[in-house]
């Protein structure tokens, strides 16, 4: 196996691993607009009327759904951080192998010049 091809190889489980960042990026964002929504509704089914910072009601009503609806929202906001962090992470790294791949196709073609030119010419 050569060396480029490791690092094809490499690059590929980088992309994977890229798009899988980008896709708990995205359940993130649902879990995150579905614990705002059980929240709101919550408190309007309810009547009651709750006291919030930013995105987050810090006073809570006698009512399990309250806490779902919470629980959703903190662990929404955990993982559009968590992929969005990953989905770069493993973009950085795609990128290495990327420069280090065309740096080796550099190399092998710069090798396949020199064997050409100090080959004999056949009559």
């Amino acid at each position: 196996m050569l060396f480029s091809e490791y690092l094809h190889e490499k690059a590929e489980e980088s992309r994977h691993n890229e798009t899988i960042g980008y896709l708990i990026a995205i359940i993130g964002s649902v879990f995150f607009v579905g614990g705002l929504l059980e929240t709101i509704i919550t408190t309007t089914v309810v009547g009651a009327r709750l006291q919030w910072f930013l995105i987050f009601p810090y006073h809570f009503i006698p009512n399990p759904d309250s806490l779902l609806g919470t629980s959703l929202t903190s662990v929404g906001i955990v993982l559009i951080f968590l992929g969005i962090a990953l989905a770069i992470h493993y973009a950085r790294e795609r990128s290495w192998y990327m420069k280090e791949l065309h740096r080796a196709h550099y190399v092998e073609e710069q090798k396949l010049r020199t064997e050409k030119k100090n080959e004999p010419m056949n009559c």
